[in-house]
């Protein structure tokens, strides 16, 4: 053998393949060929001080801080024993909360989705002035012409915005 001193032993126990190219564990420091780096592959015992994660309490659904190297369930754990309270104002706040004003419709949605003539929150399903029976709207018209209202409307406010400002 020419290079006697070139690459080293894999330090898997099983494998103890000769590589030009060792990796060095950077939990447990140790030397391992390609196949073997993973910390699952070679079983590594310190492979928990490089997982970086935050733990939830499962009580009071509060990240639990820990430092580098503590094990999750040990930390959260000591976390419940020294006083951990489920908080009932933490708990899991509604995100459906706007409420359909149409008679007879029971859906909530995420957001307001406010009627432009008669000011009342709609579902999506009934957003539209022809599809709730809208007090405000005089005369019936399509959803396109209603469309076409709306921009008209907007396209004057902007005008009158417009002459406003030059007249200052």
């Amino acid at each position: 053998m020419e290079f006697p001193d070139l690459g080293e032993h894999c330090s898997e126990g099983t494998c103890k393949r000769l590589d030009f190219l060792p990796l060095k564990c950077d939990a447990c420091g140790e030397i391992f060929c390609k196949d073997h780096i993973a910390y699952s592959r070679h079983r590594c015992s310190s492979a928990y001080k490089k997982d970086v994660q935050v733990p939830i309490c499962p009580l009071c659904n509060s990240p639990v801080p820990m430092k580098k190297g503590e094990m999750a369930d040990v930390v959260v754990g000591a976390h419940m024993d020294k006083g951990c309270r489920p908080d009932s104002a933490r708990q899991k706040q509604k995100i459906f909360t706007h409420k359909c004003f149409r008679p007879g419709c029971k859906k909530k949605e995420m957001m307001k989705l406010v009627c432009d003539q008669c000011r009342q929150n709609f579902c999506l399903q009934h957003r539209h002035p022809l599809d709730h029976e809208c007090p405000g709207q005089n005369r019936s018209i399509s959803k396109a012409g209603c469309a076409a209202q709306m921009r008209l409307l907007e396209s004057r406010q902007k005008s009158l915005n417009c002459q406003l400002s030059h007249n200052r």
